[in-house]
């Protein structure tokens, strides 16, 4: 398994990592004894960065991860990194009410969260969205107090915009920032990633395959489940979907010309985008995963990617990565 370092400050990781939301939530009903499986399978074949939320099915995930790592081979339990985020708030009923960036509830997050995993520390601890109603700086802050406390590794941030992650640089090192990044979702091009670059701070990428839309998997008839979130989202809707399935065929062409699958190349493509990206890749089985470890081995050259440009450029994408209501709790959309 290739390394990558999460920027200037950060550990290093696999130059894949695997992320375990749709285990626990918003892809339809999973399969617990898969799941186990997919994340040993991961392990085994050198993945070290795992990506989990506290509030992926209200604790479920990370409680999934704990149970992996624990019936895992203690060699790879001992190289797994840990990457948590926190302060979404939710209902009973599964619904988002918001986010909290508090000192005290980072500290109350941050204690359920290490409960939960059996662990002592988490290694790159993050908020997933920034709350409104609390200064960035305050909420770094206190994961910089986690840190010094050894709770923490690493400070992490997700979906901010360029002047956020200044802010929250200046208080203290920011190992890397999630954003999504993938061949449909380009907007962290422009400034995001140039300011990344210029702090030190490295890219871990979600959405690389667009939940699945850039897979080659994902049909034109295929029904989603109702506990299925991408039902809601605009690129899965009607015209929208089919101009964006038009864009997967284009890429398959180019992809079956060197003997990948849509899939591979399309990480492959977020690979090839900087050695400070490291690619979050959602497989729930281990067939998926062994068809994205297979990215691994792809090497795209020049003319590839000027083909791939052409096949999908940027900003080809047809409607927003999420609702209006959720596109609003974006600071990397401001």
């Amino acid at each position: 398994m290739q390394t990558r370092t999460l920027g200037t400050t950060g550990p290093q990781t696999s130059a894949l990592g695997l992320g375990c939301m749709g285990m626990s939530a918003l892809y339809g009903d999973a399969d617990r004894a898969e799941s186990l499986a997919t994340v040993h399978a991961a392990l085994e074949a050198g993945i070290t960065l795992l990506d989990t939320g506290d509030f992926y099915g209200m604790g479920h995930n990370e409680l999934l991860l704990n149970e992996a790592l624990a019936t895992a081979p203690a060699a790879a339990r001992e190289k797994a990194l840990i990457s948590v985020k926190f302060g979404a708030l939710r209902t009973v009923e599964g619904g988002f009410s918001g986010y909290d960036g508090r000192p005290d509830a980072v500290k109350n997050f941050a204690a359920y969260s290490l409960q939960r995993l059996g662990r002592d520390h988490i290694d790159v601890y993050r908020i997933a969205r920034v709350d409104p109603d609390v200064p960035v700086e305050e909420t770094v802050g206190a994961i910089a107090e986690l840190v010094e406390a050894g709770h923490v590794r690493h400070i992490g941030l997700s979906e901010v915009g360029a002047e956020t992650l200044r802010r929250a640089a200046a208080v203290a090192p920011i190992s890397d920032l999630q954003i999504e990044y993938s061949l449909l979702s380009r907007g962290i091009e422009d400034d995001i990633l140039p300011t990344a670059r210029e702090l030190g701070i490295g890219i871990t990428a979600y959405g690389v395959l667009s939940r699945g839309l850039i897979s080659g998997h994902f049909g034109r008839d295929r029904k989603l489940a109702a506990n299925d979130f991408r039902g809601m989202s605009p690129r899965f809707q009607g015209e929208n979907l089919a101009r964006n399935l038009d864009l997967v065929d284009a890429l398959r062409k180019i992809a079956e010309q060197k003997g990948a699958t849509v899939a591979q190349t399309a990480i492959a493509w977020v690979l090839s985008r900087g050695e400070d990206i490291v690619p979050l890749v959602g497989a729930r089985r281990r067939d998926r995963l062994t068809e994205a470890l297979g990215a691994m081995d792809l090497t795209l050259d020049a003319d590839d990617l000027a083909a791939i440009e052409r096949a999908v450029p940027a900003g080809a994408a047809a409607g927003e990565r999420y609702p209006a209501e959720q596109m609003a709790h974006l600071d990397s959309e401001r």
